[in-house]
């Protein structure tokens, strides 16, 4: 190639980089006004029709020409769009037809070419591919919205790894988009949700920035599989062990483990025979999601650590704070509820005659898996919300970690067919961190007095020790 034409094209290139976040903003918010106006649309015609079966029609027909839309948007745009995608994918959040059409976005972003990976791992490690690995599988296990999974084999070793590949780039559009949403929630919130969107997003912002350093995922992995070996005599989830040394920004090689996928076990249970509605199937699942609730609420409560890549250390008082809210919807406390919200920042306005009971109901929604008989989705944004009565003016930004594992936990829980609340499972938990705050206070008093007690014996001490030096 010439080498003028050579200087266009790299021109041309650097052209299109510049001009490619606006291009995506504007892509997005001519989407996004799309599905938002045709709503609004459904909305003001469901009005004029008195007929329940044929306003539900409407919307069941909305929803299903959004959910396309949403699709193309989420599957076209990908990077944070596909994030986005994975937590409007479950029934607890978004219409029926969303959750089906969303859910087939999880682990589909499009690969990184091969090429591009074995370049990105050569400058992280400084060694040559080939010099790394024995064998590596060019086909990804799964493609996320940062990174890709490839199975693979290190020199001079019998086991395999799952090595973990940022996307190049995907760091900056992410940022890009991120900012765009902003927008779109306080947007939302001034006109339609009476819920502290911009803080979600907020911190959805800084959990996108840990996610890109896989040196800091590493270290949370770690410190997440000793605390789950010490607190427990029986580990209840696998945690893969970090490869020492093969860790970078944007490369993370750690132990590969074998298993379904937890939606797919019906499907393997079928496989092998096991009826996936029958008696023991049932038992099976109750046994695995309650270890997965166990586990994160011994994250949660006792010391705060939220999946590898969005870790979340919680600050003492907010956690106590959690702690005392989880026990209250155990007990159905209406009362300890409201002062809960109170102790964790949660501020709210209520039109509702019945405050306490509406508030209970929301922080059901959100903050446990409990569903009422019957009901397979239970949104905090439905039309029969507590949030339409009860609105919620500001949301601490640590507990939305919180809230998006409760939602992976209620989706499980109806995608498995159980019935399930995790604020009953975990409020033993919550209860044994106020005793070892207490226990710790009254040893703190003790040691007080005691010292207290020594003070005039140490001024004796020392005035002695001055006269002697004095003579």
């Amino acid at each position: 190639m010439p080498l003028a034409l050579a200087q266009l094209q790299d021109i041309g290139d650097r052209i299109t980089d510049r001009l490619r976040p606006w291009s995506r903003s504007a892509e997005f918010w001519v989407r996004a006004a799309d599905i938002y106006t045709s709503y609004k649309v459904c909305q003001l015609r469901v009005g004029f029709v008195k007929d329940e079966e044929e306003r539900e029609a409407m919307w069941e027909q909305q929803h299903e020409l959004g959910a396309q839309k949403m699709y193309s948007l989420c599957s076209e745009l990908g990077g944070l769009f596909l994030k986005a995608a994975q937590i409007l994918g479950k029934p607890d959040l978004a219409p029926m037809a969303w959750v089906k059409s969303l859910v087939t976005l999880c682990d589909k972003a499009p690969a990184t070419p091969i090429d591009v990976v074995r370049d990105v791992v050569e400058k992280q490690f400084g060694k040559s591919f080939d010099d790394i690995f024995e064998c590596f599988d060019v086909e990804p296990v799964g493609s996320a919205s940062i990174a890709q999974v490839h199975r693979a084999r290190l020199k001079l070793s019998k086991t395999d790894v799952a090595v973990k590949v940022q996307h190049p780039g995907a760091e900056k559009l992410m940022m890009v988009d991120i900012r765009n949403m902003q927008a779109f929630a306080l947007f939302l919130q001034k006109y339609d949700i009476n819920f502290d969107l911009y803080s979600a997003t907020k911190e959805m912002e800084k959990q996108i920035c840990y996610e890109f350093d896989f040196v800091r995922e590493a270290k949370a992995m770690e410190r997440i599989r000793e605390f789950l070996r010490v607190t427990n005599k029986k580990p209840p989830v696998i945690v893969p062990r970090v490869i020492p040394e093969m860790v970078s920004r944007e490369v993370l090689v750690m132990e590969f483990i074998e298993g379904t996928p937890i939606m797919n076990l019906g499907n393997e249970m079928a496989k092998r025979g096991i009826d996936p509605g029958g008696k023991i199937a049932t038992m099976a699942k109750q046994k695995i999601l309650t270890d997965l609730t166990l586990a994160y609420g011994q994250m949660i409560l006792k010391d705060a650590l939220l999946d590898y890549g969005q870790v979340k250390a919680m600050p003492e008082d907010l956690r106590l704070a959690y702690a005392n809210l989880v026990i209250a919807m155990a007990d159905d406390d209406f009362l300890r509820t409201k002062e809960s919200f109170r102790e964790i920042g949660i501020e709210t306005w209520s039109i509702a005659d019945n405050e306490l009971e509406e508030l209970f109901q929301l922080s059901l929604r959100m903050f446990d898996t409990r569903l009422p008989p019957g009901v397979t989705a239970m949104s905090p944004f439905a039309e029969d919300s507590s949030l339409n009565k009860v609105g919620v003016q500001s949301f601490p930004e640590e507990l939305f970690s919180v809230l998006r594992t409760i939602q992976l936990l209620r989706g499980l829980t109806v995608g498995m067919g159980l019935r399930f609340s995790c604020a009953q499972q975990w409020k033993p938990i919550a209860e044994e961190a106020f005793r070892k705050i207490k226990k710790a206070a009254e040893k703190f008093c003790q040691e007080t007095v005691l010292e207290r007690q020594r003070e005039p014996r140490n001024i004796i001490l020392q005035l002695f020790h001055i006269t002697n030096t004095m003579y």
